[in-house]
């Protein structure tokens, strides 16, 4: 608006000055007519000249990236023509936080730039970069011209994933793993080698091949089933999300699940992952690249916005857990109507792990000004404003209530708190 404005503005001022020219004949205003047409006139083929024999594109590094990662753009410009481009604005609109930094250059006859930007990723999410937008003009702003190159593309940014050293899934209750006594009755398919019978050994783990070249009765060896596949429960309803920003509920939640589901795969377990998001969104168990893709896909999509509560995301998971599997529920809710489905787990010989939050800090946290991408475990944890004395009571009973029902399971608790690494949240 404002340069058509100025356009108007000064195809008044040249009708004025013609007028004026040619009602008095002063050799003077005819000179400032000339001296306007020669400007103008220069400054409109300099706007047009000014996109014409010229080369771009840009190159986008990676498509996916975790947050805390850079992405990195290459740009280049190249001039095929003898006349200088004097002046070239590039930028390339986008829906990331950060940005893509744009930048004016000048290009001389035949000449080529080319540069590197690096933005982070600061949150995760489909982010859009659009086609690279290249515009030039004249000295005075009276033209304008501009072009788009290329197409667009979308930039996947997964969640942060952190490192867990000491975590742990608690042993499955399967036959043959090392959560069973040393002597059973029962076998697993992971049958190595033969040895001697000793008191005690099963007739069902006679090898009878063996026992009849040895001489003697000859049993199975099984080796020890180390992993177990993990159903990994994430709870956003709307209802129990508390803070903001990169220390809320909503994104600690989705780093706990994105680094559980990180390191299960990592250790060859098939992981399953429930949201109860929008929607109830299920991923069945896999192992491999493919599913942990899949998983961090999911992930960085999700938000804090679901509408129904944990209990109905865990009893449209419950009968798809099968034996042996170990569930990870993700969840801030204090209520306790979610541990009824806990417990029809427990009784199938699903082992459960929970991790919670303490909502009283997540309450009071007041997150740093501007974008953090590493870990918030220097971050430090203010108050707001002072806790009501009642609130917390009631909060703290909530909590010894809930805390206690999943004891009656033996359920294992960790309780994850702003400003507080997931590695070490998640080991004690």
């Amino acid at each position: 608006m404002s340069r058509l404005l100025r356009r108007l503005q000064l195809l008044i001022i040249g009708l004025v000055l013609v007028v004026a020219a040619f009602s008095t004949g002063l050799p003077f205003l005819f000179y400032l007519v000339y001296l306007a047409i020669l400007v103008i006139g220069g400054a409109y083929v300099l706007t047009r000249l000014g996109l014409s024999d010229l080369e771009a594109g840009y190159a986008v590094g990676q498509l996916s990236g975790h947050v805390g990662d850079r992405l990195k753009v290459t740009y280049t410009l190249r001039n095929t023509s003898r006349v200088p481009k004097l002046w070239l604005e590039v930028y390339n609109p986008t829906s990331l936080p950060a940005g893509l930094p744009g930048r004016a250059i000048s290009l001389g006859s035949h000449a080529e730039r080319s540069w590197l930007v690096r933005t982070p990723l600061t949150r995760r999410g489909h982010f859009r970069v659009e086609p690279l937008q290249i515009r030039t003009g004249d000295p005075f702003g009276f033209f304008e011209s501009s072009a788009a190159v290329g197409t667009g593309v979308t930039v996947v940014v997964y969640p942060r994933v952190e490192a867990l050293p000491l975590w742990k899934l608690p042993a499955a209750n399967i036959d043959g793993s090392h959560a069973m006594p040393e002597r059973t009755l029962q076998t697993s398919p992971l049958a190595t080698t033969v040895r001697p019978w000793a008191p005690g050994d099963a007739f069902n783990r006679i090898h009878w091949k063996s026992t009849a070249r040895h001489g003697d009765i000859q049993v199975k060896e099984f080796d020890l089933e180390q992993t177990a596949d993990a159903w990994i429960v994430l709870d956003l309803d709307r209802a129990a999300q508390v803070g903001r920003g990169d220390e809320s509920t909503v994104e600690v939640a989705v780093r706990a699940a994105a680094s559980i589901a990180d390191k299960a795969i990592r250790e060859n377990r098939a992981v399953g992952v429930t949201v109860n998001a929008h929607r109830l969104a299920q991923l069945p168990p896999d192992r491999g690249g493919r599913q942990h893709l899949k998983i961090m896909q999911l992930l960085a999509a999700v938000d804090g916005d679901g509408t129904s509560p944990l209990s109905e995301g865990l009893v449209a998971t419950v009968p798809r857990i099968r034996r042996g599997m170990t569930a990870v529920v993700i969840t801030p809710s204090l209520d306790r109507d979610w541990v009824k489905p806990i417990a029809a787990l427990r009784a199938r010989g699903v082992a459960c792990v929970v991790v919670s939050f303490d909502i009283g800090a997540f309450e009071r946290f007041a997150p740093d000004d501007g974008p953090r991408a590493g870990p918030a475990a220097a971050r430090p944890v203010e108050s707001v404003e002072p806790p009501d004395p009642v609130v917390e009571a009631a909060r703290a009973q909530r909590v010894r209530a809930l805390r206690h029902a999943l004891s009656e399971f033996d359920v294992a608790v960790y309780t994850a708190r702003p400003g507080v690494a997931l590695g070490a949240a998640l080991a004690s």
